[in-house]
């Protein structure tokens, strides 16, 4: 895993300058690449890349980057992993090419040469975000992974186009306008994260998932990419091609798949282990590893201290039966918020998922052993996890009978009760009807539904059921919804209500929630995290499926469950998931009450947000109304970002004090 980072300029600069410049971009990222770095600059045509290496395969100076091929046509840098380069290199060695190391850098650009950059792309099985400068047609590539593992952000205006993993890299470019998007905002503000291609910068995009963008002229605007993979197109070809087999014959063909993707994943000069939360998910992924591993998988695991967060006990019972060697962290409450202060640097486009807490102090604590982990992420996005899929889907479906008034009127009767109130109605009840109690966090669930039924559309309705603020258009000054595409659930087509939410989640939040958490949370402590559930042919095999393999008796993941009952005994996998979060109300209630409460409302949101509305809120949250809990958590990280990066707030918010907890 790397950093990468570069410009293409139309002003006239001296080679020196230009390589100045490069350097402090990549520079900025030096946490993704610790252990080489490089520069390559043509002041002629104004293109320079920037370069910080984390070797993993081939750790010689042969797989130095920026890095020429062999014809000199092509120029590159690359951060990712193209799992399957051993193959490609043989069949390029056949049609008489020669290489002079190991990386699969030097095989992407042979690639580049045989089959062309679209053709090359589409050979490779892996995670990637590449930048290319064809010195024949004088054109830049920028190329992203199919599933958007990897990041790639591209800034343009005045003459520049700057690019880059992370943000931090283009605000060290030659200039950059640091002007917010305030329909971003509000994105970020519904959904907890920035939805692509938009970014939290007005002049930024983020290039999508399995497209490639091409530019020969930064002057001009920056042309639509083009796609070389799509998850959509995946959906309508699986859609076309269902699986005729039966449940034995798509149990193997998915092991098989799953089998050889974590086998590829497994492959580095560097040490390997594996992030395990004891959840089906990460449970099949070691299962596999270990399978096919000569010795113990090295795996790693952390609790905490309130034991509806701690899923410790059930990753070392998997971990014991499948014989890893595993270490467990156990934190406290005070641990986990000493991370706080530091999110706002390392997530420079704000992201308020919690989970990126934990996701950090698991990733710190396996880069003491080692430095690549494969990951459980994808699970949930493709077979059928989440409840919202099960549940949703009834309750969409149900209520759209029912007539707009009664809904409204209904959502009125259910929202009227705070969610505090709700919550000790269910503490009462519980002796007599113990299944009340099973729901942990049932007021702001009800609040949940009653925001569903107000909806019209089945887009609304399930955009409510992802949403943290549900009208942040009140919220954001000159605030509107951008329309997000990736949402748009009534359109008509061949797949059911279901597989159109999975389809939604692939799109938008697997790749600009989750997997931007695990990149940044990795990439922080310089650890490498695959994600071999996410191989595409993983995934296009899943579009293949019926519902009937992934969701069964009300019950998701049907067929990663069987593939895990190989390999460790029911008990281990037949249980409620826990998720893998905070105790996100009881921090903003209590340690983190006097830095949340300056950060929500302090002035300087004045012009970008509305005061009175985050006064009201922060009000009937100190009251005992933890309804909006996720939603003044994604200002609290809007604000602690704000007074990082923008350059107009007047001083910086102080790092919070931490009572113990």
């Amino acid at each position: 895993m790397c950093g990468l980072a570069g410009f293409f300029w139309n002003k006239n600069q001296q080679p020196d300058e230009m390589r100045a410049i490069a350097s402090r971009m990549a520079d900025a990222i030096v946490h993704r690449g610790p252990d080489d770095s490089g520069v390559w600059v043509d002041s002629t045509t104004g293109v320079g890349f920037g370069f910080r290496r984390l070797a993993i395969v081939d750790l010689s100076a042969l797989g130095h980057q920026p890095m020429r091929s062999q014809s000199g046509r092509f120029i590159i840098v690359f951060n990712g992993e193209v799992y399957n380069h051993r193959s490609l290199r043989q069949e390029l060695e056949s049609g008489g090419c020669r290489f002079k190391g190991h990386s699969d850098t030097e095989v992407i650009l042979a690639a580049f040469e045989q089959w062309g950059i679209v053709g090359a792309a589409r050979r490779f099985i892996g995670m990637f975000a590449i930048a290319v400068w064809d010195t024949s047609r004088r054109e830049l590539s920028l190329i992203r992974d199919r599933l958007g593992i990897k990041p790639l952000f591209v800034y343009q205006r005045g003459g520049l186009v700057s690019f880059g993993s992370e943000l931090k890299a283009l605000m060290a470019g030659p200039e950059f306008d640091r002007t917010l998007d305030p329909s971003a905002l509000t994105s970020y503000l519904r959904y907890l994260y920035v939805p692509a291609p938009q970014s939290i910068f007005r002049h930024v995009v983020k290039l999508s998932p399995g497209h490639i963008l091409t530019i020969a002229d930064p002057t001009a605007a920056l042309p639509a990419s083009a796609a070389f993979w799509s998850v959509e197109e995946a959906a309508r070809d699986g859609q076309a091609a269902q699986f005729p087999g039966g449940d034995q014959e798509a149990v193997a063909e998915l092991e098989t798949l799953l089998t050889n993707a974590v086998r590829l994943r497994m492959q580095a000069d560097v040490p390997l282990g594996a992030l395990l939360s004891g959840g089906i998910d990460s449970s099949t992924v070691v299962a596999l590893m270990q399978a096919s591993a000569d010795q113990p998988v090295k795996t790693f695991t952390i609790g905490f201290d309130q034991q509806e967060f701690d899923e410790t006990f059930h990753a070392r019972a998997v971990a014991d039966h499948l014989g890893t060697d595993h270490t467990e962290l156990h934190l406290t409450g005070a641990d986990a918020l000493a991370v706080i202060p530091r999110l706002a640097s390392m997530f420079d486009e704000p992201l308020a998922d919690p989970s990126q807490i934990p996701t950090y102090l698991v990733c710190e604590l396996a880069r003491r052993e080692v430095t690549v982990a494969l990951t459980g992420d994808g699970g949930d996005e493709l077979f059928g996890g989440y409840n919202r899929y099960i549940q949703g889907e009834r309750l969409i479906a149900g209520f759209q009978r029912w007539p707009s008034l009664l809904r409204r009127f209904s959502a009125s009767g259910l929202t009227f009760v705070s969610p505090r109130t709700w919550n000790r109605m269910r503490d009462t009840l519980r002796p007599v009807f113990p299944t009340a109690g099973r729901t942990l966090h049932l007021g702001g669930t009800i609040h949940k539904l009653g925001g569903l039924m107000r909806a019209e559309s089945t887009d609304g309705m399930y955009q409510s059921l992802l949403s943290a603020w549900q009208d942040p258009e009140s919220l954001v000054i000159s605030g509107v919804t951008p329309g997000n595409k990736d949402y748009e659930l009534d359109s008509d087509n061949e797949l059911g209500l279901m597989e159109r939410m999975m389809l939604a989640d692939q799109i938008s939040y697997l790749p600009d929630d989750l997997l931007a958490k695990v990149d940044r949370a990795s990439m922080a402590v310089s650890l490498e995290a695959r994600v071999p559930i996410l191989d595409h042919r993983v995934v296009e095999f899943s579009w293949r499926l019926p519902r009937k393999f992934k969701v069964r008796n009300g019950t998701g993941k049907w067929i990663l469950r069987e593939i895990l009952y190989k390999h460790v005994p029911r008990a281990m996998v037949d249980r409620e998931k826990m998720g893998f979060s905070v105790p996100l109300a009881q921090w903003l209630a209590g340690p983190l009450r006097n830095w949340a409460g300056d950060l929500l409302l302090s002035g300087e949101t004045e012009g970008i947000l509305r005061s009175t509305v985050l006064h009201s809120e922060w009000d009937r949250f100190l009251a005992g109304d933890s309804a909006n809990c996720a939603g003044l958590w994604a200002v609290v990280m809007f604000r602690a970002w704000q007074s990082q990066w923008l350059p107009t707030i007047r001083h910086r918010a102080e790092a919070p004090v931490l009572a113990p907890v």
